[in-house]
């Protein structure tokens, strides 16, 4: 899947097979929270933090099934990496009328649990993803992967977003650590695009094909991150 260049807001709002804004329980979802007759900044705003705090964020908890990788999948999971639940922040906004897409970048995490870089072999997260969300007349970033109580534990800011500026992780921590350096803007696309993903994760990662199985050894990664990790 090429990215799109297209800035043109209604060119985001049809469901994705990944961004499945047409799926029942992401509109269920999507009503819950939100009402359609708010701002589409209201809308925004509640959507972002529902998805925040409500799933949480698990990177092993690594599906990469067709299935697993749609927004939809959190719901039913209840948890999720980067990927699918900037997807489901995208699929969520556009149930209610308001544009979405989803970016990726590639980003340096200071902060990693031992395990998850000993499983990675490194710091830096390809394809790291994010939402962009059309409200206002602009495109704002909004990136809903870290739970709150997952940046308390590792004394990290929760990542706030009110609809009026982008919301992107913080180079440092509460401590004056380092926490987060994007590295490379991957660009935007109206839905995930899994092989591409699929390729480059094979690519930087050599044990990438034994990542499931260090996920089903029952790693819990928010009992691992702490000050200290």
């Amino acid at each position: 899947m090429k990215t799109t260049n297209s800035n043109d807001p209604s060119a985001y709002l049809a469901p994705g097979r990944y961004v499945d804004s047409d799926h029942p329980a992401v509109i269920a979802f999507a009503r819950r929270v939100a009402d359609p007759a708010m701002t589409p900044r209201e809308i925004a705003v509640k959507l972002y933090y529902a998805v925040r705090d409500e799933f949480l964020y698990d990177p092993y908890y690594f599906d990469t099934t067709v299935e697993g990788l749609k927004g939809s999948h959190v719901i039913e999971a209840g948890r999720g990496f980067c990927v699918p639940k900037a997807a489901l922040l995208a699929a969520a906004a556009r149930a209610l009328g308001v544009p979405a897409r989803v970016g990726y970048a590639d980003v340096r995490n200071h902060l990693t649990s031992k395990r998850l870089y000993d499983m990675m072999g490194t710091d830096l997260f390809v394809f790291h993803g994010y939402t962009e969300l059309w409200v206002d007349g602009q495109w704002l970033k909004a990136t809903p992967a870290f739970n709150r109580s997952l940046c308390e534990k590792a004394g990290i800011r929760p990542l706030e977003f009110d609809g009026s500026a982008d919301s992107v992780f913080h180079e440092f921590d509460v401590s004056g650590r380092r926490h987060m350096e994007y590295v490379h803007d991957r660009g935007v696309y109206a839905d995930l695009p899994r092989e591409e993903l699929l390729v480059t994760w094979r690519e930087h990662y050599k044990s990438f094909a034994d990542w499931g199985q260090v996920a089903g050894n029952g790693a819990d990664f928010e009992q691992e991150v702490g000050p200290g990790s």
